[in-house]
């Protein structure tokens, strides 16, 4: 029903999207008269902010098209490696010869779409053969296609390193360090001849319990049930996956912006106020992050009411006591993957020590082969995204890789 009811109201606003779309459009035309003029520029920069504020933000192309490499620049082909109902795994194939280290990227099935990681593919592209998981939205797959939990997610993992093969490097960001974690511990126990060479988690929820934030206390301080009755909901006809039961794009872009209201509040009346004075370039700045951070997807309930329950209730993964399809998840037998944590000193998603603690499960592991690195002044966002990523934590990442490919 809720989704029925988002439906309708975005429906209903439509007429006067348009409406404002046309309007912002007339007022920005340079052959209007007084066009120029301040009020003119504030009654088109309402507009533009009402529709803004109102439109379904559609998934963002990656538009990696040409990296460079050594002073030249390289062109990028986007290839479909494999696809299934719930994922692609993406080849960014760079038109060179050069045999650099094969790295997946295991983007987060938490809202946004894997184009949020388009800054760090880009960073990673100029010394790296590079891989990415696109997850695909729940709600336009049919429920014919069937069901994907966390064990699922695990399996894909498992399945994509495969197809890599021996020697690839995975690199997991925020949410998937958990189930890349337990992918990495049951090829190592299996003595899977393609285990990668190493594996870097950045920012994630290894163990919730030290430094809980707000969104780790929030998941502690309600019940499995409270959850699935608050926020799971139905797609409603009109879909493809009509029927299936999500937890819907928009009640985590919801959530998302209520826990940095007053920065993100912020950020629009700055930009109304560079439309006002009009300046395009930051207004643009604006545009081309909200664009991206507006643009959500569904996840099926049962991979988000599982991940609550293991990651952030049972904590099972650090007290050894997760089990995926009757296979214990035991990183003490990761004896060849290079181990490599990242975290955020301000990170308020995935607090500093939560990564870090992948190193105490790892007994198996030499010590040579840990290494940890947390970056100053930056946030969850920063770790894998911005100038601090480009210029500080990559090269790290790729020096890592190389030491232990």
């Amino acid at each position: 029903m809720l989704y029925t009811l988002y439906d309708w109201h975005q429906t209903a606003l439509t007429p006067f999207r348009l409406a404002a779309l046309a309007g912002q459009h007339m007022l920005a035309n340079p052959i209007l008269p007084f066009a120029d003029t301040r009020m003119v520029r504030s009654a088109a920069a309402a507009f533009e902010m009402f529709e803004r504020a109102t439109r379904r933000y559609e998934k963002p192309e990656f538009g990696l098209d040409t990296t460079e490499i050594n002073g030249k620049s390289v062109a990028v082909a986007e290839e479909i490696v494999s696809a299934d109902s719930f994922c692609r795994l993406l080849h960014f194939k760079r038109d060179t010869k050069r045999k650099d280290p094969k790295v997946l990227v295991v983007a987060p099935m938490s809202g946004h779409y894997a184009t949020l990681l388009r800054g760090t593919v880009a960073a990673l592209l100029p010394g790296h053969d590079v891989y990415i998981t696109d997850w695909l939205d729940a709600g336009q797959v049919p429920r014919l296609q069937g069901h994907f939990g966390l064990d699922d997610y695990v399996d894909h993992v498992i399945d994509y390193l495969r197809l890599v093969g021996p020697g690839a490097n995975v690199v997991a960001v925020c949410q998937p360090s958990v189930p890349v974690m337990g992918a990495v511990s049951l090829m190592a126990a299996e003595n899977d001849p393609c285990q990668p060479s190493t594996m870097t988690l950045m920012g994630g929820p290894i163990d919730t319990r030290i430094n809980p934030t707000e969104v780790n206390k929030f998941a502690t301080a309600h019940s499995l049930h409270w959850f699935e009755s608050a926020v799971v909901t139905q797609v409603p006809y009109g879909y493809p996956g009509v029927g299936r039961n999500v937890y819907p794009g928009f009640l985590q872009l919801t959530g998302f912006m209520s826990m940095n209201m007053d920065t993100h509040f912020g950020a629009h009346m700055r930009m109304f106020q560079h439309l006002i004075q009009g300046d395009g370039d930051s207004a643009d700045a604006h545009r081309t992050f909200y664009d991206e951070y507006m643009s959500v997807m569904d996840l099926t309930a049962e991979f988000y009411l599982e991940t609550v329950d293991v990651v952030f209730q049972r904590h099972l993964l650090p007290k050894g006591e997760w089990v995926s399809r009757n296979r214990p998840i035991e990183p003490k037998a990761i004896e060849k993957t290079a181990l490599l944590t990242i975290e955020g000193e301000r990170d308020d998603i995935s607090a500093v020590g939560q990564t870090k603690a992948a190193h105490e499960l790892c007994t198996g592991l030499p010590k040579a082969k840990h290494a940890h690195y947390e970056q100053k002044d930056v946030g969850h966002y920063g770790i894998f995204n911005g100038r601090r990523w480009r210029e500080e934590i990559c090269p790290r990442v790729g020096d890592f890789i190389r030491a232990n490919a």
